[in-house]
């Protein structure tokens, strides 16, 4: 069961991953532009779940996405902490708010988050 659930999470997780790059790749619009934002929302909040169900293999407990970053950090699966708690901040400022100039501000760092993504889904897959 726990295998079937890590192995599920990291499917979902990818595939959002995917769906990211596919946004980003894109000419930027409005409407690409904020589809992307959309995706990040999706990927990250896969990615933390990811997380929470490879933590619980490891007999740890996480239940909140800022928890699970820092187990993924103290675990050596992600590496710049900040990155990933300027990452989560953002994930709640585009989830809470919508903002034109937020909204660009956080576009302009998706390239560099969905790098990070992809790092982390690739540390997890080696561990699956």
């Amino acid at each position: 069961m726990d295998a079937d659930l890590r192995a599920a999470r990291l499917g979902s997780f990818a595939d959002a991953l995917t769906r990211l790059d596919a946004a980003l790749a894109q000419v930027k619009t409005e409407w690409t532009r904020d589809a992307a934002i959309q995706r990040f929302e999706f990927s990250f909040e896969l990615a933390w779940k990811a997380v929470s169900a490879f933590s619980r293999s490891e007999g740890l407990e996480v239940r909140s996405p800022r928890e699970a970053l820092r187990m993924a950090h103290r675990l050596a699966w992600i590496g710049d902490e900040d990155l990933w708690l300027r990452m989560l901040d953002d994930r709640n400022r585009t989830t809470h708010t919508y903002n034109e100039s937020v909204a660009e501000e956080i576009f302009a760092r998706l390239a560099a988050y969905s790098s990070a993504l992809g790092t982390l889904r690739r540390t997890l897959a080696e561990r699956a």
